[in-house]
């Protein structure tokens, strides 16, 4: 690509989507797995299962005529001034070059002990790729979806969806009465219990920098990532307020002075001047912090009343995240400041929360499933 000098140019540049000729292949993946089973005790079963995932040739968008107008070598690897070809505007090529992988333990506990059943599952986790969902959906809000011009493997991190740890169980106990009184077997018999818990630790996601916006300067026809830079020694998470930071109704995730853009928000400049040592995207990269873990657990309580034979009355009460934990979101504001500069307001902060696993009215069906919710239910059974 590129036009020689006094060629002429398109006074109207186009912005176009292109497929590169002979180069777009099929994405494959391969699944393997390995499992163990056996016996515990009379009534129960522990099972271990590895499990592996590798994807190759897989897709991914890229802005090829993206630009900077800030200095010769400045945000490499733009160039400087004018795009690669003038005749077009931005340019997003799909690509098949990306690849990804999976790792996971899987642990399956069962076992019946009399009238108490219980079931656990553990997952240890790991997933990596250089964009995730082909770059065509994000995961969440803050997912990166083009990398930069020939700088594919600068992505390579956790995906999107990666979660370490994931932990489920459940347990039914159905309380034993028994006595030959007919009162006392209606109002204490037929009586059971049962939980449900989830615990998975928290998603990946990245740090950027301001944009740069000195003098109308500054990266056209590009959306690749622009990361912010890591201060090291400096813990990247703090759970204590932040002035001027921290806003009411939002609670610290990140630590402010950990991070540092690369353009400094008050100027609009490169933090510490415009120069090709100042003016390169940082180190943080790609889904390298985590967002808070997620925690919830449903208790159902159940008395049956018999009413003839055949027959009975059900009832029930069922808790949705019964303890009333909060499960926070992802931070929206992940663009970091300058310390003792200036920071911007709710950097790195928890603004909402999620919806877990279960619901009152059913996941995505409407309704903030998130606080406690409490049911009651009657049915006649036959």
């Amino acid at each position: 690509m590129g036009v020689a000098a006094g060629a002429p140019t398109c006074p109207l540049a186009v912005s176009m989507n292109t497929f590169p000729s002979g180069t777009l292949k099929t994405p494959s993946y391969y699944q393997y797995n390995f499992g163990i089973e056996r016996q515990a005790g009379a009534h129960g079963a522990v099972r271990i299962d590895y499990v592996g995932t590798r994807g190759v040739h897989e897709p991914y968008q890229v802005q090829l005529n993206g630009y900077q107008t800030v200095c010769d070598g400045c945000f490499g690897p733009y160039s400087y001034q004018k795009p690669l070809d003038q005749r077009f505007g931005s340019v997003n090529e799909f690509q098949t070059g990306a690849s990804s992988s999976y790792s996971g333990l899987q642990t399956n506990i069962t076992e019946q002990l009399g009238s108490l059943t219980v079931r656990g599952n553990y997952t240890y986790s790991h997933c990596l790729d250089e964009v995730s969902n082909g770059g065509l959906l994000s995961f969440s809000s803050q997912a990166i979806l083009s990398p930069l011009p020939g700088e594919l493997s600068r992505q390579r991190g956790n995906c999107d969806y990666d979660v370490r740890h994931n932990i489920s169980a459940f347990g039914i106990y159905r309380i034993p009465f028994a006595s030959s009184h007919a009162l006392l077997r209606t109002l204490l018999g037929g009586w059971s219990f049962s939980e449900t818990a989830f615990f998975h630790t928290g998603l990946p996601f990245s740090v950027l920098s301001q944009p740069y916006t000195a003098n109308g300067e500054g990266i056209f026809q590009s959306s690749g990532p622009q990361f912010a830079r890591r201060v090291p020694g400096v813990p990247l998470y703090r759970k204590t307020a932040y002035a001027d930071v921290t806003e009411a109704g939002t609670k610290q995730w990140l630590n402010p002075d950990a991070f540092v853009s690369v353009v400094d928000p008050t100027t609009g400049a490169c933090t510490g001047g415009d120069s090709v040592m100042n003016c390169q995207f940082g180190d943080s990269g790609r889904n390298t912090v985590r967002g808070p873990h997620f925690t919830d657990s449903d208790i159902y309580i159940s008395k049956r009343f018999p009413i003839a034979e055949g027959k009975s009355l059900r009832f029930d009460t069922q808790m949705f995240n019964a303890f009333n934990h909060p499960n926070f979101a992802l931070p929206s504001n992940v663009e970091a400041g300058v310390p003792g500069v200036y920071i911007p307001a709710k950097f790195g902060t928890l603004e909402s929360t999620i919806s877990p696993p279960t619901g009152l009215l059913g996941v995505g069906l409407g309704g903030d499933s998130s606080p406690r919710m409490i049911a009651f239910q009657a049915r006649i059974e036959f």
